[in-house]
């Protein structure tokens, strides 16, 4: 968070002008600018006399270039007709006393669409990080913290990866001072895609970067698990064999053996009187070989023959027998022949081999962080939509209306009010911000048809083109920019009628 916030004090409102100051409006915190500064979110600012937004409200154009066929071309080589007006730059009217800081409308298609812009306010809001590992990161519940203070917990660890849970009301706000300034000021840096550095109590110091390879304990992750050992038996215990007498996959959750396991059995691969060390599950597949950890396959161990107990010579162990573990990754891999007193002997690793194990590689996708905004639009932000909010929430919940993060998609929670996720690689780069309360400032928009909106009690008045909004802008006098929208995000208008005529199917 800016040093700035130190500088500004909270305010009752009061006069517009104190002395050569102007009282911003914008939010809760009512700084009192000088001419030339701006105030503690570093949002709004006192220039030429007048509280202005410093950031360029930003229009997304999609499909920017004409293509050179598939449309009527009308001389123009830059498209201007799919423009998006985003909520990035627009403002806010927190708390929402007043209608959003722009209401659009665009006929596309032949439906006359509406779509409501504001900058949301979300003092309820965090993140959800996926990181890509198959590593021990801390046990579940364990303490996240930045800079020293805590600011979220480890969640449950799901197929390859390990989530966090950040930020929230308990943190933004339920804690010390201090705790929500670096809560609020790592969830921004996390949502506009910036690196954060993060410890678990109990565990690993990370480096999490939104669409970045996670940084743990220093080392850059590479890859993600191809599966569990079960899974990566199931996968290639055909390659394996003839090649090879045993295979053993470990892995931290499901460790498997390829002559116990039923692909195995399948494709008729003989005993070998291996004992794994765990609880076995089913044939071929055992939990708890070892203490989650940093070593082989997500495990605490560096030696994988420390999984292994006596073999058995009635059931196929013999001398020169051979074994090759491997971890999930394929980072780990080693090759075995049993001596003549049945223990595992470390022999190179043949050539035979490599082949599978870069297999195993090869299936594994690249090792990424993951992040996921998590907000939910409260009543005071619908309220610059409609004049009644709960006619929001439901035409939401209902379809009617499209909501989009700075342009991108978004998954709208099933249940009360409008909680969404957004992929903040999929929202254009910048488009978070803050205000000291702490909280957490978002672009929202709705989209939807003008008579479901006027229908909703929309504020009909307030309804413009794109056109006018690109030549009078709004109401805090700041620029407007046009940009291109990010890759693979719909046009949210067309996006809506898309939605429209799915409703009317189900319907």
């Amino acid at each position: 968070m800016s040093e700035l916030s130190e500088r500004f004090d909270t305010h009752d409102p009061g006069e517009k002008k104190v002395a050569e100051k102007l009282r911003c409006d914008a939010c809760p915190v009512m700084c009192y600018i000088a001419e030339g500064r701006t105030g503690a979110c570093d949002r709004y600012g006192n220039f030429g006399g007048r509280i202005t937004r410093c950031d360029p409200l930003r229009i997304l154009e999609h499909d920017r270039l004409v293509p050179f066929e598939g449309s009527e071309w009308d001389g123009n080589l830059v498209n201007t007709r799919r423009r998006f007006v985003s909520a990035m730059g627009a403002g806010t009217t927190y708390p929402d006393y007043k209608p959003a800081p722009f209401i659009v409308g665009q006929e596309v298609e032949g439906v006359d669409l509406v779509t409501v812009v504001t900058e949301g306010i979300f003092s309820y809001c965090g993140v959800k990080v996926k990181i890509d590992t198959d590593r021990h990161l801390g046990p579940e519940t364990a303490v996240v913290r930045a800079q020293g203070e805590a600011v979220g917990h480890v969640t449950t660890a799901e197929y390859g990866s390990q989530m966090l849970s950040l930020g929230g009301v308990h943190h933004l706000t339920g804690g010390s001072k201090q705790e929500g300034r670096v809560t609020c000021d790592t969830l921004l840096a996390l949502c506009n895609r910036e690196p954060v550095e993060l410890s678990i109590e109990g565990g690993a110091s990370l480096v999490v970067q939104a669409g970045q390879p996670p940084i743990i304990d220093g080392k850059v992750e590479q890859r993600m698990r191809v599966g569990c050992g079960s899974a990566t038996i199931g996968m290639f215990a055909k390659q394996w064999s003839g090649l090879v007498d045993e295979v053993v996959v470990v892995d931290d959750h499901i460790t498997g053996v390829v002559s116990e396991h039923q692909a195995g059995k399948v494709i008729g691969w003989p005993d070998t009187g291996i004992r794994i060390v765990g609880r076995r599950s089913t044939p071929g597949r055992y939990f708890k070989v070892a203490e989650p950890g940093l070593g082989w396959g997500g495990t605490a161990i560096e030696d994988p023959l420390q999984i292994l107990g006596p073999w058995n010579s009635t059931k196929g162990a013999r001398p020169g027998l051979s074994m090759m573990m491997v971890s999930t990754t394929g980072e780990q891999f080693a090759y075995f022949e049993l001596d003549d007193e049945l223990k595992p002997v470390p022999k190179p690793f043949p050539e035979r081999l490599k082949k599978s194990v870069e297999l195993i590689e090869q299936n594994c996708e690249p090792a990424l962080c993951t992040v996921l905004f998590v907000g939910g639009a409260g009543g005071s932000l619908r309220a610059g939509v409609v004049e009644n909010p709960v006619n929001l929430t439901r035409s939401v919940q209902g379809l009617q209306t499209y909501v989009t993060v700075g342009g991108a998609p978004v998954y709208v929670w099933p249940g009360g009010g409008i909680t969404l996720m957004v992929d903040v690689t999929r929202v254009p780069a910048n488009a978070f911000g803050y205000v000291p309360t702490p909280a957490l400032v978002a672009p929202i928009e709705f989209t939807l048809r003008r008579d479901d909106y006027l229908s909703l009690g929309g504020y009909a008045g307030e309804i413009r083109t794109v056109e006018d909004v690109l030549a009078r802008g709004g109401e805090y006098w700041n620029a407007r920019a046009e940009e291109a929208a990010s890759p693979g995000n719909p046009w949210p208008p067309e996006a809506q009628v898309e939605v429209a005529r799915l409703a009317r199917t189900i319907r």
